[in-house]
């Protein structure tokens, strides 16, 4: 059946995601699961689907607690005292998205079986017949932001660093101004007013949708920017001179701060976490939180991150908690400022970019690609998720998207003029398939 992508279950709200699906996902849960937390972001789209998936909870029997609108991580910490937790979000995409990620109490996404369980249920339409007697009931969680914030500060000092948080008018504006002023910092506000249409920028946390947060930074003589994404699993930051550190430039500096042993990151981690951890063993996985998350607790590793911007601390919790990260960061800039932090890593050329195409060919598209890929010339080919090319002196992975219809190419090498002539390659062959 495929609902489930790397993150969840997403799509265009009125198209693949309807009030029919939700109200079946939330009958499923309610077959295998005795009670469910739910939240949900500030989409327009939200609220209405968190009546349809409670509705079916409901309707199995199941008792349901509403968190309200909060953040993912929130959500998913909410979800240690349930049976299980569903969080109504599409993250990261347009507004005309949505979806829901579902949690077990540990904090981790559910993992294959259970998503496979969910689908399963769904498709045979293998639900708990609905009886007038035999209804859950509604109750309301009313400390789920409170009890999120107090679990992080038990992990981090005091600080007095002058911080600009931009929420992108997602769930995080009702939490991470919260957290970094209570640790002591001076915050300045961004967008921490909840839009579900993403007006103010959009919801994901990438360079191009950045420039106010890069401009206030400078013209307030703040230390450190913060953003986030629509629900905050993701963190990425502007340094105290205005240059952007994503998340390619934050994870071996999270990495150096966090790992001693064991570091799992996703297939298209860079080369440059072997050269400044070279006496740590890095695990790599499939691209997304579930498959980084499943690592870490199988490997017992003391972090793992995304070059999205997405980060796992496993001695706070195994759900990406982008408000956590960004308690974490400001608790670094303390001791050094962010642009050094940054300069002290090694950066090797990388060079990213996406290639659409059209759903209806994404089988022969797909096909034709592997074929296509798997006959370029190189020293090693992984392909736990996508391809990744290994050369003697670079990389390139070509992976489909697993929320849209797109197949991501990235590349790296030690040097500008390689990562280039292995990029270009690469996305010409691409281009032409697709074509």
């Amino acid at each position: 059946m495929g609902l489930f992508g790397t993150s969840g279950i997403r799509g265009r709200v009125g198209e693949e995601i309807t009030i029919e699906l939700f109200r079946d996902i939330g009958r499923a849960i309610g077959a295998e699961y005795e009670d469910c937390v739910v939240g949900h972001d500030p989409r327009t789209s939200s609220e209405m689907l968190e009546c349809a998936l409670v509705s079916g909870l409901l309707s199995a029997g199941r008792d349901c607690s509403l968190a309200g609108m909060v953040s993912t991580p929130t959500l998913a910490w909410a979800g240690r005292n349930h049976a299980c937790g569903a969080m109504i979000t599409a993250s990261h995409n347009p507004p005309e998205y949505n979806g829901v990620k579902l949690w077990n109490p540990n904090g981790l996404s559910f993992v294959s079986v259970q998503r496979a369980g969910i689908e399963d249920r769904i498709e045979r339409g293998s639900f708990v017949k609905m009886t007038w007697d035999r209804v859950g009931r509604i109750d309301v969680l009313e400390n789920a932001i409170t009890d999120h914030i107090d679990s992080i500060l038990d992990h981090v000092p005091e600080s007095t660093v002058r911080v600009v948080v931009d929420c992108g008018g997602g769930a995080t504006a009702e939490i991470s101004p919260q957290v970094l002023e209570r640790m002591g910092c001076e915050v300045i506000p961004l967008n921490c007013k909840p839009d579900g249409r993403f007006r103010s920028r959009g919801s994901e946390p990438v360079e191009k949708n950045l420039a106010a947060l890069k401009e206030a930074v400078c013209s307030k003589n703040a230390d450190l920017g913060i953003a986030h994404d629509g629900d905050g699993d993701r963190m990425v930051a502007v340094d105290e001179k205005g240059n952007y550190a994503g998340g390619e430039a934050l994870l071996p500096v999270f990495a150096k701060e966090e790992v001693k042993n064991s570091l799992v990151v996703p297939i298209n981690g860079s080369m440059v976490l072997d050269d400044i951890l070279s006496g740590a063993k890095i695990w790599r996985t499939k691209v997304g939180d579930v498959f980084v998350g499943e690592e870490i607790e199988e490997r017992g590793a003391d972090f793992g991150g995304e070059p999205s911007g997405t980060w796992i601390f496993p001695r706070h919790f195994l759900c990406p908690d982008g408000v956590f990260a960004a308690a974490r960061l400001v608790t670094m800039v303390s001791r050094s400022p962010l642009s050094e932090l940054v300069e002290s890593i090694p950066r090797y050329p990388l060079i990213e970019e996406s290639v659409s195409f059209a759903q209806s060919r994404k089988r022969d598209i797909l096909s034709k690609l592997k074929e296509e890929v798997e006959g370029v010339e190189c020293a090693s080919l992984n392909t736990i998720d996508g391809w990744r090319l290994e050369f003697e002196d670079g990389w390139v992975l070509v992976r489909p998207s697993g929320t849209e219809p797109k197949i991501r190419i990235t590349a790296e090498a030690r040097e500008d003029e390689r990562a280039k002539e292995i990029y270009n390659s690469m996305i010409s062959l691409v281009k032409e398939v697709v074509a």
